[in-house]
């Protein structure tokens, strides 16, 4: 009788074991604070808005001088002191929020001319080049687009920050 109280027990003790190593595991949740299908489909929005609004350097630097146009630098803030094109504000791609856009651009009709490390032939501090997928340029257009900013234009031509027509600032 004691062998099969205790081979029952060891019968239910390893049906249990079982039953918690396969039981399914919670999926983790983001409680609704990211979503990945959203993302992917304002990118789809995006990508044929933003085919239209790739400029070359001499029009970016025409709409620079325009009024209500800001050139916007998304790279770091140390990227941004070692050297810029002139004229440009820098607020990084992380810092993006509603308030930070809203307290650096204002009016969201503002047009704003983007650029980032891949504009550059250079490959060179600041502007070392990024994966060409993950290239600094579709994230912040992606992320003004999203939040409201859609008067955006991206540098579409690869150029030298040596070329003068750049206008390059050299920081420290």
């Amino acid at each position: 009788m004691r062998n099969i109280a205790v081979l029952s027990f060891a019968l239910l003790s390893a049906g249990f074991m079982t039953f918690a190593v396969a039981a399914p595991k919670p999926a983790a949740t983001t409680g609704g604070q990211i979503d990945f299908a959203g993302f992917q489909n304002l990118s789809q929005e995006v990508h044929a808005y933003r085919a239209k609004r790739l400029i070359n350097l001499a029009q970016f630097q025409a709409m620079a001088r325009e009024p209500n146009t800001i050139v916007l630098d998304a790279r770091s803030a140390a990227a941004y002191a070692q050297g810029h094109i002139a004229g440009a504000i820098n607020l990084s791609l992380p810092d993006f929020t509603a308030q930070s856009l809203a307290t650096t651009i204002r009016d969201p009709n503002t047009r704003i001319l983007i650029y980032c490390n891949n504009n550059f032939e250079n490959n060179a501090p600041p502007v070392v080049l990024k994966s060409v997928r993950l290239a600094l340029n579709i994230q912040t257009f992606i992320n003004l687009y999203g939040y409201g900013y859609k008067n955006v234009y991206e540098l579409g031509d690869v150029v030298n920050f040596d070329d003068p027509n750049v206008r390059w600032v050299r920081g420290s």
